[in-house]
């Protein structure tokens, strides 16, 4: 490694054999020098260091072009964000360009005669000879130069001294591809940096890429009808300034700002309205391009479905009957009609608290899609109180990481509930295998299932508290995301009221210490559980094991997990388990979090909404106190 930075491996003859320079990443120093052809690749993330979407490719005409994937398979020539235009039409040989970094962090575009054009034009020149340099592509696709203080002392940054290109958020020179943010999401330029926002109503597809797509906590389908009005069931959030350039599917002119709302209000297909100038632009998912200039002008029109309005389910064309006693809008089935779904109930997919679950087809818009039929025993006398709960219950929630019912039947002696079929099973069967699932895709189910608590806790006009969650009741769809199911056992909770007496309900390991002291219990009892299931997820194993089996102060998983934050031996968690070794920083805050999760103090539990921002990194995770003060 010599003093430029440049690692060089020489053979016996001195002679350079492979140096770095010529093989540059995301970043390039002082002296070095790149030949047409050279590329740099953004890193995937701060803490992924996988390619990423953004890619610096000097041309052999002399050009040095920014530009970036539309899709992950593609090649990085479909979007431009940047383009030097340095190419010169004297040298018609297209020969001789070098790409020079010098020793005061400008990048310069040199032809064979010693043309030069700059690249970037800093407003500072911090002296050479006290300062460190460096030219990096970042992951948001900005390239920047770099001065440090060679004798700074502390934790002093790099700061800035130019970047290209200026506005990455509105240059978007082409209809493919998402734009500098993900689909659906919308850009924000802060001190030259993209800072990327999902709007209300949608959330990041993978809460670990900020930059990544966004989407819908709705859906929205022109195959079906919907009881109650447009304006019953939707609405639009204003948002001064934004729009997604390349996502119009009609234009309107000359039109109003209330008749472009309405427009889009009856619209199936209409999943965002922009107003300027006397003209309605209509847009359809999925919105690329996103972002905002910051102005009052245009306006736009984002729609949302209200969140728990009343009993707006879906019916379907045609082949809806109605309930006797009126008590639901859900799609009622015959008995006959889920005999013959499922085939006489033939597949078994699993055994819940109040019944059995069978898989089973049916044809929805034309074509078969796979449900899932819970067939409820009546062997109890709260069994008819659960099922009409569960009805009502569900009939109000519309969240992606919720299963959706589709419909129910009450014939005679059968009841039964008819939901969207979960492809991927319960995180019971995914998560408790050999080799472990990866960290990744396990962090990102347990954020959703905290997001789809935090729903049903604080986004539903009567709050709802599931009362059993555990891995068995939490279901995968075909992506993996969390889907939360099992609403059984729900309880709700009139509104303003925010604790209530009932029977101990739950499943052993999971249950919160106030059910055993007959007192009042609230929505704490499911942050207790949801910390058991998070302490579950982060290290692959069950709640409780079998004594019998298992070493002294391993059995109990709360036990072992605070014994093991204690003496900061994390590692022994996640033993042999690769990727979330080497993800320490999320590793403790996510065992932090359950720690605070499983505190024998309902009290002393955070609310859903604050587990959620704390596994997300919004909140800073403060060291939890021991969860059984008193035990002993």
């Amino acid at each position: 490694m010599n003093d430029t930075g440049n690692f060089v491996l020489k053979g016996r003859d001195n002679s350079s054999l492979w140096e770095s320079f010529s093989f540059p990443a995301d970043t390039i120093l002082p002296l070095q020098e790149l030949e047409t052809g050279s590329v740099l690749n953004s890193r995937h993330s701060e803490t992924n260091f996988s390619q990423g979407r953004f890619s610096l490719r000097f041309l052999d005409n002399g050009d040095l072009v920014l530009t970036a994937r539309t899709l992950p398979n593609t090649t990085y020539d479909d979007v431009v964000y940047y383009d030097s235009q340095t190419s010169k039409p004297t040298n018609t040989s297209n020969s001789g360009y070098r790409l020079v970094f010098n020793r005061s962090g400008i990048i310069s575009i040199v032809t064979s005669n010693n043309q030069t054009e700059q690249i970037g034009s800093p407003t500072l020149f911090p002296p050479v000879s006290e300062d460190y340099f460096r030219a990096t592509l970042a992951s948001d696709g900005i390239l920047a130069s770099y001065y440090h203080p060679r004798n700074s002392t502390g934790n002093q940054n790099w700061t800035v001294l130019w970047s290209k290109p200026d506005d990455i958020c509105e240059t978007a020179a082409a209809a493919t591809g998402s734009g500098a943010c993900g689909y659906n999401s919308i850009c924000n330029l802060v001190n030259g940096r993209p800072v990327c926002e999902c709007p209300d109503g949608y959330t990041l597809l993978d809460p670990n890429d900020k930059y990544g797509s966004c989407m819908p906590n709705y859906t929205q389908s022109c195959d079906e009808v919907e009881q109650g009005t447009a304006g019953e069931l939707y609405d639009f959030v204003v948002i001064n300034g934004a729009d997604w350039p390349f996502s119009d599917y009609q234009v309107m002119t000359p039109s109003t700002e209330v008749g472009c709302r309405e427009a889009c209000l009856h619209d199936c297909f209409c999943a965002a309205a922009i107003f300027r100038n006397n003209t309605c632009y209509k847009k359809k998912l999925p919105l690329s391009n996103g972002w905002n200039s910051g102005v009052l002008n245009p306006v736009a029109l984002l729609k949302y479905r209200k969140t728990c309005s009343g009993f707006y389910l879906i019916y379907k064309k045609n082949i809806v009957k109605s309930h006797p006693n009126g008590e639901t809008n859900l799609r009622y089935f015959t008995y006959k009609e889920l005999v013959e779904a499922t085939n006489g109930f033939k597949e078994e997919l699993g055994r819940g608290s109040f019944g059995i679950v069978y898989k089973g087809e049916l044809q929805i818009s034309s074509k078969s899609s796979a449900i899932a039929v819970k067939k409820l025993d009546r062997v109890a006398q709260d069994t008819e109180k659960e099922f009409r709960a569960e009805v009502n219950t569900i009939g109000q929630t519309n969240h992606k990481n919720l299963v959706r019912l589709l419909g129910f039947c009450d014939e005679g002696q059968n009841r039964l509930l008819v939901y969207e079929y979960m492809r991927n099973g319960t995180l019971s069967s995914f998560l408790f295998t050999t080799p472990k699932p990866s960290w990744k895709l396990r962090t990102q189910i347990a954020m959703g299932i905290a997001r789809g608590l935090v729903y049903l806790h604080e986004e539903c006009s009567t709050q709802i508290i599931h009362c059993d969650i555990k891995p068995q009741n939490i279901l995968l769809d075909d992506y993996y995301n969390a889907r939360i199911s099992d609403f059984g056992m729900a309880k709700l909770l009139v509104m303003n009221q925010s604790r209530t007496l009932t029977n101990i309900r739950g499943t052993k390991g999971y249950v919160a210490p106030e059910w055993f002291r007959n007192t009042q219990v609230s929505a704490k009892v499911d942050v207790y559980s949801f910390g058991v299931l998070l302490l579950e997820i982060i290290c692959c194993r069950r709640s409780v094991e079998d004594i019998e089996s298992v070493e002294e102060g391993y059995a109990i998983l709360t036990d072992w997990v605070w014994d093991c934050f204690q003496e900061r031996r994390l590692d022994t968690l996640v033993e042999n388990d690769s990727e979330a070794l080497n993800d320490k920083t999320m590793l403790e805050r996510f065992v932090k979090v359950g720690i605070w999760c499983v505190q024998e103090d309902s009290s002393i539990r955070p609310k859903m909404r604050k587990v959620s921002q704390m596994l997300d990194g919004i909140v800073e995770v403060m060291v939890p106190p021991c969860p059984s003060p008193f035990a002993s």
